[in-house]
């Protein structure tokens, strides 16, 4: 065989198997960011899905799921807002489906859905704002129970807390709502910069917050509804008074007593704060629910201590507080509960705000009650 004629079958060899790797290859991805905050408070949401055939964007700052466009590449792209500045969780449904923004890292801890978290921080700081104040720290812990194994929670320390090693704090036990985690309050609900913020401006006390996790998994199953469920209930108390409160005040310098120990959190979680904290009045002097979950006949057999003796109940507490919005899906239940509580001459503090049952709200609702918390 002549040379020339090797040479050209090896050049067509080569090219071909150049041509198989380029079509192995996977298609490049474009570059682009989302979320984008623009100047004005508009965001610009994108997501890449070729092959998908119709993507939604759905955020609580939007009315209803907002239709996306596809460009060449393949980039689905919405435009929404100005928006009033917050954090707010939002999701694309991609062909039906519901999924978080690949391109976010700022990802909303939840066992019932997949959201991503948007923060619009508009010209002025917010109480959750990131500022140039003293921090806390944060600190993943876990405690062990022999019946639902190694227990995860989330503890904020004060700024101050490692230095001023004599010092002893008072502790806020937040619980988060049904399907969240303990890790919702801190990457959602800004717990440690709202307090680092309220402390840095004298109006809150220094304390120590405890953040655990509120389902008695795997003894109580994910799907078996609201942290309020009583079985739920049962198990968590046991976990929680036994377990999780000798744990935090054998670990940290908190004062043991309670005048020094306060409970609230959002939605089943708030539930789960009333009835942990009006039923054990030696624990907690300091009660509170962020749109609690309840039910009009679980009033008596959840508030069982509490409304034996009103009077003893008003001499116990030093604060019994309860915020809901509007618009929350709750706020007939929870309209229906206040009311019981001035029937019966129980003493209790109310904020009644915009809004439903958001995160947004928490916010609000923590910021509020941490001011009036151990003073």
């Amino acid at each position: 065989m002549k040379l020339s004629l090797i040479k050209g079958l090896q050049l067509g060899a080569a090219m071909m198997c150049m041509a198989v790797i380029a079509h192995a290859q996977p298609q490049r991805v474009p570059q682009f960011n989302s979320p984008q905050v623009n100047p004005d408070n508009s965001v610009v949401f994108k997501f890449y899905a070729p092959a998908a055939k119709e993507v939604k964007l759905s955020t609580q700052f939007h009315q209803g799921a907002a239709p996306m466009t596809k460009d060449a590449d393949g980039v689905w792209s919405v435009t929404l807002g100005p928006a009033k500045p917050d954090m707010y969780p939002y999701n694309f449904i991609v062909d039906g489906v519901s999924v978080a923004d690949p391109k976010n890292s700022a990802i909303f801890p939840n066992e019932g859905f997949q959201s991503s978290i948007v923060e619009i921080t508009g010209s002025t700081p917010l109480v959750h704002t990131l500022q140039n104040v003293p921090h806390g720290t944060v600190s993943y812990r876990y405690y062990n129970s022999s019946e639902l194994g190694p227990r995860p929670v989330v503890i904020y320390t004060p700024p101050g807390y490692e230095k001023e090693t004599s010092k002893k704090y008072p502790v806020l036990y937040l619980l988060h709502g049904t399907t969240d985690t303990e890790e919702t309050w801190t990457k959602v609900g800004r717990a440690n910069i709202i307090l680092d913020n309220l402390i840095a401006q004298g109006k809150a006390v220094p304390m120590v917050v405890v953040m655990p996790y509120g389902r008695a998994y795997p003894k109580i199953s994910k799907t078996s509804g609201s942290l309020r469920n009583w079985d739920n209930l049962q198990e968590i108390k046991k976990d929680f008074l036994d377990l999780l409160i000798p744990f935090v005040e054998s670990n940290y310098r908190v004062k043991a007593d309670n005048n020094n120990r306060a409970i609230t959190g959002f939605s089943g979680g708030g539930g789960t704060s009333l009835f942990l904290g009006l039923n054990n009045p030696d624990l907690f002097r300091w009660v509170g629910g962020f749109a609690p979950g309840m039910l009009k006949e679980e009033f008596d057999r959840n508030n069982a201590v509490a409304f034996a003796n009103s009077s003893t109940t008003n001499q116990r507490l030093k604060l019994f507080w309860i915020g809901v919005g509007r618009d929350d899906m709750l706020y007939p239940v929870i309209t229906d509960y206040l009311k019981l509580l001035n029937d019966k001459g129980i003493k209790h503090e109310t904020l009644i705000s915009d809004g439903g049952h958001t995160w947004m709200n928490c916010k609000l609702y923590l910021s509020t009650l941490a001011q009036k918390l151990f003073k």
